[in-house]
């Protein structure tokens, strides 16, 4: 016998549009949700020029932490339906959170002379992200063993 006999590579599915159109419009919804509320929290805490980008880093924060949340719910709790995580994770998060305009906001506190708050920005943005999430996703498992418990 060949040492290759009975070996198969399973054929792949392709992927139509009827398969991945809901999914691109799901995370097309989100996102733009996610952006008008970005936009909106702009709106009411605007930063002045030359100051520090303090909305975009509490949104990023804010962001990164309802994601973990959101993460362990969905895995750990709930058997959502399949275009729920497109829509609220990649979509609606995605579109909330802002790391182009972080790499904007350093640049722009450079260009106007801010080099040490630039710097500073772009060593606490994604510190302050991944305890965001860290935090989120620690807490959200404590109360979830906490009420099972």
């Amino acid at each position: 016998m060949h040492p290759d006999a009975g070996l198969r590579v399973p054929s792949r599915r392709r992927r139509t549009w009827r398969d991945q159109g809901p999914v691109v419009a799901v995370v097309a919804l989100g996102g733009g949700t996610g952006a008008a509320a970005r936009y909106g929290a702009s709106l009411l805490w605007p930063v002045a020029a030359g100051g520090f980008p303090w909305t975009t880093l509490c949104v990023n924060a804010i962001g990164c932490a309802v994601l973990g949340i959101f993460m362990v719910v969905v895995s750990d709790v709930w058997a959502a339906h399949r275009l729920v995580r497109p829509f609220f994770g990649t979509g609606v998060l995605g579109g909330f959170t802002t790391f182009s305009a972080y790499a904007v906001d350093i640049q722009r506190l450079v260009d106007e002379g801010e080099a040490r708050s630039g710097l500073l920005y772009l060593a606490v943005t994604p510190v302050a992200a991944l305890a965001a999430v860290w935090l989120a996703v620690t807490a959200t498992r404590r109360v979830l063993a906490w009420r099972q418990g």
